[in-house]
């Protein structure tokens, strides 16, 4: 990807991610998926949440779409009906391809608040139904470069010429950006990408040095264009998110946890988890040790 931009993105919508309650006794801030956003293509959800035990989210479906999780402050416990176990902590990322199906659960696994973001990616039709996968990587493997007072830690994609190995179903770029006071950025987004701006600390002016600073908790929906340019004229960092993916183009049917293409298809995802089938087989005898020993 070229490091240049020439026609820079401007921002068309922000609005704040209120607190909303979520799971078992979490808190979310949900900026994609609430009614004033219920959808940015290829973008279905993003939360950012705020748990502590015994509050969570326990035993639960997926099927139709990818859940990637990044950590921002404690940890997490993740268990699902294959086996798979594993814990999150500060910096860490899974980024989960549910697929067909998976039944899960994400629980606090430290004291204190636990802190994280979550976005759903949908997958196209052609993927709806693919084998589930994991994709893992704990803070220090994540590929971070700097540059003249830059800081980005690349999730997904690329940025200040570092690619990062995660291999998106759904083509998707997920960066995380910390720009001290004083610097600016430049990072190019592909032309016929959606792309938003998510503000975790401090604030920051985006899409032109002149527009009113955009801080923590506000979402930054970008026009069209082949990049985006940020300024930091505050005395503090700004740290925030930067996403984009391809838009699929797809109809999109939602029942909570199920994103399918059809009505029909919904009608038949729910009698698969009901019925165990089709993808669901392991949900009948499962059961996570954390809903085990809490008493869910």
């Amino acid at each position: 990807m070229s490091n240049v931009v020439s026609q820079p993105r401007s921002v068309v919508r922000k609005f704040l991610a209120r607190p909303q309650s979520e799971g078992l006794g979490a808190t979310v801030r949900r900026s994609i998926g609430r009614f004033e956003l219920k959808y940015f293509d290829p973008f279905l959800v993003l939360d950012e949440f705020s748990v502590s035990a015994p509050a969570g989210f326990p035993d639960h479906p997926h099927r139709g779409f990818e859940t990637v999780t990044y950590m921002l402050q404690g940890a997490v416990t993740h268990e699902d009906f294959e086996g798979h176990k594993g814990t999150i902590e500060a910096g860490d990322l899974q980024w989960m391809t549910a697929g067909r199906g998976i039944v899960h659960s994400e629980m606090p696994s430290s004291h204190g608040t636990q802190i994280g973001l979550q976005l759903w990616i949908n997958l196209s039709s052609k993927f709806k139904m693919m084998e589930p996968r994991y994709q893992e990587m704990s803070s220090k493997d994540i590929l971070e470069a700097s540059k003249d007072g830059v800081k980005v830690r690349v999730i997904a994609g690329e940025a200040l010429g570092v690619t990062s190995p995660i291999y998106t179903t759904t083509p998707t770029m997920y960066l995380d950006f910390t720009i001290k006071p004083g610097s600016h950025v430049r990072q190019p987004i592909p032309l016929s990408w959606n792309a938003f701006v998510y503000v975790l600390e401090g604030e920051g002016r985006f899409g032109n040095s002149r527009s009113s600073s955009v801080s923590a908790h506000h979402i930054v929906l970008l026009g069209p264009g082949d990049g985006l340019e940020v300024w930091n004229k505050s005395s503090k960092s700004v740290r925030f998110v930067l996403i984009g993916g391809e838009p699929l183009g797809e109809p999109v049917v939602q029942y909570g946890p199920f994103v399918m293409n059809s009505q029909e298809e919904i009608d038949q995802t729910i009698e698969d988890y009901e019925n165990c089938v089709n993808g669901f087989e392991k949900a009948r005898q499962w059961k996570s040790e954390s809903s085990t020993f809490l008493g869910y």
